[in-house]
């Protein structure tokens, strides 16, 4: 059976509302040091419903599909803004959506995130670099009241410092295992990162003798890290596809107004190459990343392909077009006021995010080759 690949008018609709809202009451952050509106986030998760669009209707949410939540991952990237989207609708909720045997648990804590009164978090890195199940030094222990405690470091967890709820992995008895761990805890130490795109904060988390609740059936936790970094990658593709778009038009609106030698630079051959080139791009990686949000929401056998590519794809599309979009504004593109330098920074720090810049890599784990 074919995919249906491109959104449909459901889609479309939920993409001019939240564009609407994100124009109208959001603005990008230039210092690192922004917090976000947890009252802006409120009105954006709970009253446009974006915090829970896949979630099921019997368990809080939209009941839709990852292809509306792929809709909003490219409006965010279009105006890359400070607001914990990304690891609460995308990486908590995907993972507490992927666990199971913890109905009554896993429904208290979407409640909690569809409402906009809680964000999540998922920390899974360590001090390797990647995910790797085998070699987890994060431990669980049990306590003496039944429940769990966690010691160990988390490293670049997305809003880390800020989630009211982390889901993290540790080691049982060798074993991978998912827990929940509240963002006030005793024991739990979040240090901030200076990231390089100052509108997605990273931290460390250092767990020492951390409460926790374990989630999931024992055996379960590696599917689950796999196709939660499988769904995160995918909605990182449709952000980084906004992006690239968003530099796109503004190369070429700055290139039909910007009157050099008496002349617009949008009639000079050069700089039509380079948008020209830009565009192409931005198809490219737009396509990618639909195919991959279609394959999601489907459950197709075409996922696994489907994500590799747009990692590969979008990336290199949004580093380069953010890029280009710097060269087509020559010095205006430079400056603290102007919004290109946002979306190189985005685009850096994305291509790392997740292990996206690894594409090459999951290409070759399930035998793509690339052309």
């Amino acid at each position: 059976m074919s995919l249906r690949i491109t959104p449909d008018a459901d889609a479309e609709d939920l993409r001019s509302v939240v564009r609407d809202f994100l124009e109208r009451r959001t603005e990008p952050a230039r210092d690192p040091d922004t917090t976000w509106d947890r009252d802006l986030w409120r009105r954006f998760a709970a009253e446009l419903g974006v915090a829970a669009l896949d979630v099921p209707e019997e368990l809080g949410g939209a009941g839709a599909s990852f292809r509306e939540v792929a809709v909003v991952a490219e409006e965010l990237g279009r105006r890359p803004v400070r607001l914990p989207w990304f690891s609460t609708a995308v990486l908590a909720v995907g993972a507490l959506l992927e666990l199971s045997g913890t109905d009554q648990l896993r429904r208290e804590l979407l409640a909690d995130l569809a409402s906009g009164e809680r964000t999540g978090a998922f920390a899974f890195r360590e001090d390797h670099g990647e995910w790797d199940p085998d070699h987890l030094g994060t431990r669980a222990e049990g306590d003496e009241d039944g429940g769990w405690r966690l010691s160990g470091t988390k490293l670049q967890v997305v809003e880390g410092a800020t989630a009211d709820l982390l889901l993290v992995v540790a080691a049982v008895e060798g074993e991978p295992a998912v827990f929940a761990v509240d963002g006030a805890a005793e024991g739990l130490v979040r240090s901030p990162l200076r990231a390089l795109d100052p509108n997605r904060q990273l931290a460390d988390v250092l767990l020492d003798g951390v409460p926790a609740r374990r989630l999931g059936r024992p055996g379960d936790a590696r599917d689950v890290v796999a196709r939660v970094l499988e769904r995160g990658r995918a909605a990182l593709a449709c952000e980084q596809t906004g992006g690239a778009a968003a530099a796109m038009e503004l190369s070429v609106a700055y290139a039909a107004q910007r009157v050099q030698f008496g002349r617009p630079i949008a009639t000079f051959q050069a700089i039509k190459h380079r948008c020209a080139d830009m565009a192409v791009r931005v198809e490219a990686a737009r396509s990618a990343s639909w195919w991959a949000a279609a394959a999601l929401a489907e459950a197709s056998p075409e996922a696994p392909a489907a994500v590799a590519t747009a990692a590969l794809t979008c990336g290199e599309a949004y580093s380069w077009v953010a890029a280009e979009t710097v060269q087509v504004h020559g010095g205006i593109g430079f400056t603290w006021e102007h919004v290109a330098h946002l979306h190189v920074r985005r685009a850096a720090t994305d291509a790392v995010l997740l292990g996206a810049a690894h594409g090459e890599a999951l290409l070759a784990a399930i035998g793509v080759a690339r052309t």
